[in-house]
């Protein structure tokens, strides 16, 4: 049954935030042209506007940034852990400050709707940075020995689906160690990373502690590559971390990759269903650890099926900073052919296609959440990351089933699980090959969590005690 309330629009104010008409790189403090002029535009994917003009980093900026990074290193890592947590304590309450502008700002170049970039998204962001700060001076207690040191230069490179996130989850860490960074945001999303560099000189962490190359996958290679690195943070496609693996191989570098996933998220017949259906497509499905594969008992799934579709049938597809918007715009035009083109093998390969009726915007990049039942372990939408709003449902009939069939996949990042049973929860979370296993919840975060994969989800963990050690020479 339909409510017979509407909603009326409830839009953010983009005034909140101002934006620049083009962008420079920020290297040693300053932001600067590119050396050879290159220039590329970010876009909004809600709507397909130009929102900026942005420097395109080529190997002479890398190389400057690197060296800026490597002589700002020095006096860095030199500073009591209690002097650099002042500069980490800074950042997270200017990024509180801010809170508002960033949200915007992200929801803007993300297309990710206002209430998750204001309400997940940038809560984390300064928790993740109040984290790190406390750990500054107490590294000797961290369990990596007395006096631990920093490596050196960290080349971290973050995809496009939580930008400032992703950012906090590699920046705060390696600098709280007592490392220098040079970072790359995503081609489609470079705002967030530039407002950030505009925090750090606000809350006047030291010139060339954080450089931000703005730029495509060129930038990050050439980033990944250089000599002068002594730290490689990746979180982004298998396909890319493989490359970059490679790259690093043979090399002194250090390396953690953060990749893709199929998360099984798993359903009892004793579980709350209208809890276990709630976020389902959290960011539109933009979520490497998203609980892609829904597996549920069998004798529930006519329960869950009918509850999932209610629940998708009251979801509000639409402008991402309309503060009562559910389902955001996908990030890019290429990254909508990817969903669409798996979402149309899942209905070749024979699995039921279903999404509720759905008014989509003319303009922008927009894909109506979709759910396929009858769906096997053979097919395409059941192995791959679709990376979008769309589910597919398979079922079980034993918790040794459900292993079998969660396990059966190439990546290993996240699982959850619902059900009251605790002996069951702790039985299965053993089994699961998976780095993270929630149990009746699914995306949640913490920044005293740590996170990461086996398989082809990489290797090494962010957030937590054990998100420091990829930051020490250990």
């Amino acid at each position: 049954m339909t409510s017979p309330f509407s909603y009326a629009p409830a839009p953010e104010s983009r005034s909140v935030v101002e934006i620049a008409p083009s962008y420079g790189l920020f290297v040693d403090g300053e932001f600067r042209e590119a050396a050879d002029g290159k220039v590329f535009k970010t876009v909004s994917p809600s709507s397909e506007e130009v929102l900026s003009e942005v420097a395109q980093a080529g190997a002479a900026d890398v190389d400057a940034a690197v060296g800026a990074a490597r002589k700002a290193f020095e006096k860095w890592s030199a500073l009591p852990g209690a002097e650099r947590a002042k500069y980490l304590f800074r950042i997270a309450r200017i990024v509180q400050e801010r809170s508002r502008e960033l949200a915007v700002l992200e929801s803007l170049d993300n297309g990710k709707p206002i209430r998750e970039s204001r309400d997940a998204d940038l809560p984390l962001v300064a928790a993740h940075f109040f984290y790190y700060a406390g750990w500054a001076d107490k590294l000797g207690h961290a369990g990596y020995g007395q006096d631990p040191k920093p490596l050196g230069v960290a080349a971290q490179v973050i995809p496009w689906n939580f930008p400032l996130l992703m950012l906090a989850w590699k920046v705060a860490p390696a600098l709280a160690c007592g490392n220098t960074v040079v970072l790359k945001p995503a081609e489609t999303t470079p705002l967030s990373a530039l407002f950030f560099a505009d925090i750090c000189r606000q809350a006047g962490l030291p010139k060339g502690a954080v450089n931000i190359l703005t730029g495509d996958g060129s930038t990050g290679a050439e980033l990944v590559a250089h000599e002068g690195v002594d730290k490689v943070a990746f979180t982004g496609s298998t396909e890319v971390g493989k490359a970059i693996a490679r790259t690093v191989a043979g090399t002194r570098k250090k390396l953690t990759l953060e990749l893709g996933g199929k998360a099984a998220n798993i359903v009892f017949d004793d579980a709350p269903v209208d809890q276990a259906v709630e976020g389902i497509f959290f960011n539109q499905g933009h979520v490497c650890c998203a609980g892609s594969r829904l597996l549920v008992q069998e004798s529930v799934a006519d329960q869950v099926l009918d509850a999932l579709k209610r629940r998708m049938a009251t979801l509000r597809v639409g402008d991402p900073l309309d503060k009562n918007t559910d389902v955001g715009a996908i990030n890019s035009a290429e990254q909508l052919a990817r969903i669409t083109a798996l979402a149309e093998a899942g209905e070749a390969e024979g699995a039921e296609r279903w999404a509720p009726a759905c008014e989509l915007p003319s303009s922008g990049y927009w894909f109506a959440p979709t759910l396929f039942t009858g769906v096997t372990q053979a097919h395409r939408i059941a192995r791959e990351e679709i990376f979008g709003p769309v589910l597919s449902v398979l079922t079980f009939r034993t918790p040794a089933e459900a292993v079998e069939k969660a396990n059966n996949t190439p990546y290993g990042l996240s699982a959850g699980i619902w059900t009251e049973k605790g002996s069951r929860i702790l039985w299965m979370a053993d089994k699961l090959r998976a780095g993270v296993v929630w149990a009746n919840t699914f995306n949640k975060f913490d920044p005293t969590s740590p996170f990461g994969g086996y398989k082809e989800s990489g290797f090494g963990r962010e957030g937590g005690r054990h998100g420091l050690e990829a930051y020490l020479d250990v």
